[in-house]
């Protein structure tokens, strides 16, 4: 391929998805979930609820696993969305599941992101965007931090955001260069806490 395939997708205005797994099968999903919105926004005049979004989306890839004349779609959903209930993420599995999370990662090594979640989403409900975003990143570098053949870059890294009063949006390419400058003010930060350890050390050794 000649670069890194997309990720984030816009399904409506206040709705849209990261993807793990076949594009392909993503781009079919990404279609009906527009669809969905569409018709929604057409018989009721208001965007679409995100659950209501999710449970039919979930519907349809479970329909493939039990018909001899389809396969399982082989696609990882999250779904992020903002409604008259509030802000909503989702993770959807090909099997037809679905759960809600305050914070959630998936595909490849994303255990390592789950863990940095998992350590700190309880702060997440008082903070800015931008400490958001800077969290969202920083997860992804634990993804990429044990690989020494890959690093976040503004080629192989998007942000995307929704919320009240705003709507999706994806930042991505040159875009997203000040969301990775949190990366290398974290690493001479931890760089400083462990030189004062050391000297913190090196002192008490002589004193002794």
């Amino acid at each position: 391929l000649a670069s890194n395939q997309r990720k984030l997708f816009e399904i409506d205005n206040h709705v849209g998805i990261a993807i793990a797994g076949l594009t392909a099968d993503a781009r079919v999903l990404t279609r009906f979930m527009r669809t969905e919105c569409h018709n929604h926004k057409f018989v009721y005049e208001t965007p679409m609820p995100v659950s209501r979004l999710v449970l039919a989306v979930a519907d349809k890839c479970q329909v493939s696993t039990q018909r001899a004349s389809k396969r399982p779609f082989g696609v990882g959903l999250l779904v992020a969305g903002y409604d008259a209930t509030g802000a909503h993420l989702y993770q959807t599995c090909p099997s037809g599941n679905f759960f809600e999370y305050k914070a959630y990662a998936i595909g490849a090594r994303s255990q390592s992101a789950k863990t940095y979640l998992e350590r700190h989403f309880e702060s997440f409900e008082d903070l800015s965007l931008k400490d958001l975003c800077r969290h969202a990143v920083l997860a992804l570098q634990e993804t990429v931090s044990s690989s020494k053949d890959t690093e976040l870059t503004t080629k192989n890294t998007a942000v995307a955001f929704v919320g009240k009063g705003q709507g999706w949006k994806i930042i991505e390419d040159d875009d997203v260069e000040p969301y990775l400058t949190v990366l290398d003010t974290d690493e001479d930060e931890e760089d400083e806490a462990t030189g004062a350890q050391d000297s913190s050390a090196r002192v008490e050794m002589d004193e002794s």
